[in-house]
């Protein structure tokens, strides 16, 4: 069998029911900390308003995100809504092979895969305080319609009931508090003496010397 390829970044996983504020968060978590970046994520779905092609999602055609997984370019997919959504594995092992810590930030079905075909990804599940402010933030993003916010709502279920899978869970209840809680998971990863050791590798070399 194989050696896996060891990286010197770390792999992980975020995810939450729509509304939990996981982009929101990931967004402010890559302002505060170095040496960390998200993949982002192939769809043939339309933009929304307010998205930019390759800042919020690569916006490619379905024969073009067919192809991709044909030729097992994603390290995930999954379906959300009726629309199919995709990790590029190229970008991800890009980013790992320079030291770069990387976030996928996908829903469980996703983080399932990533699991079990990479187990030493690292899985973070962001819960709302109440499903009552889940429903707020909805209608206060105005993107959607009440019907798509209350499938939305009863999606939320299907999706919180997987939060056991994971290996943190985070309240989004306060902002401040939700970041530095997430910013704490990345500092003490990165200080895990596996992780040191391949990093660190020629200092500790140096250091046992006789």
């Amino acid at each position: 069998m194989c050696e896996r390829e060891k990286f010197l970044g770390n792999l992980y996983v975020i995810s939450s029911p729509s509304g939990g504020g996981k982009t929101t968060l990931v967004s402010q978590l890559l302002e505060c900390t170095p040496d960390i970046s998200r993949v982002v994520t192939h769809t043939p779905r339309p933009p929304r308003p307010n998205e930019k092609h390759g800042v919020h999602y690569h916006f490619v055609t379905s024969d073009e995100f067919l192809s991709l997984k044909d030729e097992g370019g994603f390290v995930e997919t999954a379906q959300v809504f009726n629309f199919h959504y995709g990790t590029s594995w190229k970008e991800v092992k890009a980013k790992l092979r320079h030291g770069m810590d990387v976030i996928l930030v996908i829903d469980w079905q996703g983080a399932e895969q990533v699991r079990i075909s990479h187990p030493e990804a690292i899985t973070i599940f962001i819960l709302p305080p109440s499903l009552e402010t889940l429903r707020a933030r909805l209608f206060a993003r105005n993107e959607d319609s009440v019907a798509v916010v209350e499938n939305r709502m009863r999606d939320a279920s299907n999706q919180i009931m997987h939060y056991k899978d994971f290996d943190y869970l985070v309240v989004n209840d306060d902002f401040d508090i939700a970041l530095a809680n997430l910013r704490s998971i990345i500092m003490a990863e990165r200080l895990k003496a596996d992780h040191q050791k391949v990093r660190h590798q020629l200092l500790i070399s140096s250091l046992l010397q006789s």
